[in-house]
């Protein structure tokens, strides 16, 4: 694809220490910790997404795909290497970070707003598109304490997606409602990028990231294992799933023949 480089990472590592306890987390901030033990979250990874390019992130638990996604959005920073990332960023990570309990619905739009660093002016002209978007009724004017999980998660979505950023990240957020208004979330996500909008999309669901994405990208343990075309990355995805999956079915395997076999020795010896 044609189009300027937006996200570059350039053999980009982040280590994070491991603590027994808070305690001993409070102690590291007097004393240097002897021979702690570290976590490679992300190991030299490198790669770049141009302007436009809707992008899945792939990976289990463990694989570094938070981290990463961390990384772009300014929240943490990498132990070595570069990350480089250019234009406004919208995350629907956290999709209810920054609201105010107190405050209503209609307010926390205005909050989130000037978080994100946007003018009066901007704010009105999109407020009722958000509004319209989250579906939360009269809701939308009563304090955010009274909302349930779900009907946050509505609001913070709705806020991200009509803010017009250059990036939007989204990690597992389409799980906010019903199929209804999961099918407008990813409706609205294609729009975005048909409007020539970076999209970054974190899901476990294969299917999902193979209809939103062009391409994607797969994490495994801190290291980026491919980076290609969203079918050919879900195939290399999948097949090594399996063969982790049968790998660990021969260990147990294995472990439980020993055992039997430990058991067996035992009893032998007892006669």
């Amino acid at each position: 694809m044609d189009g300027k480089t937006i996200i570059s990472f350039k053999n980009v590592s982040k280590e994070y220490i491991l603590y027994k306890s808070d305690r001993a987390r409070l102690k590291a901030l007097f004393i240097k910790p002897k021979n702690p033990k570290i976590h490679h979250a992300l190991n030299d990874v490198s790669f770049s997404i141009k302007q436009g390019e809707s992008v899945g992130i792939l990976g289990d638990n463990g694989a570094g795909k938070s981290t990463l996604l961390k990384m772009i959005t300014g929240v943490t920073f990498p132990t070595t290497g570069e990350v480089e990332v250019e234009g406004k960023v919208a995350a629907l990570l956290e999709l209810t970070a920054g609201f105010s309990m107190e405050m209503t619905g209609r307010e926390n739009i205005y909050l989130k707003g000037y978080i994100l660093g946007l003018e009066d002016d901007y704010i009105k002209q999109i407020e009722e598109k958000i509004v319209d978007f989250a579906q939360l009724g009269d809701y939308i004017d009563q304090p955010v304490r009274t909302y349930s999980s779900g009907m946050k998660m509505r609001l913070g979505f709705a806020i991200n997606v009509n803010i017009e950023p250059d990036i939007l990240v989204v990690d597992e957020a389409l799980a906010v409602g019903d199929n209804a208004f999961k099918r407008k979330c990813k409706n609205k996500i294609k729009e975005i990028i048909s409007k020539g909008i970076t999209v970054l999309y974190v899901s476990h669901s294969t299917p999902s990231v193979q209809e939103i994405c062009d391409r994607a990208i797969y994490l495994k343990k801190g290291s980026l294992i491919y980076d290609g075309p969203t079918e050919e990355t879900i195939r290399v995805y999948e097949e090594q799933k399996a063969k982790d999956a049968e790998e660990k079915q021969k260990r147990i395997a294995a472990h439980r023949a020993a055992k039997r076999a430990a058991e067996e020795k035992e009893n032998n010896n007892k006669y």
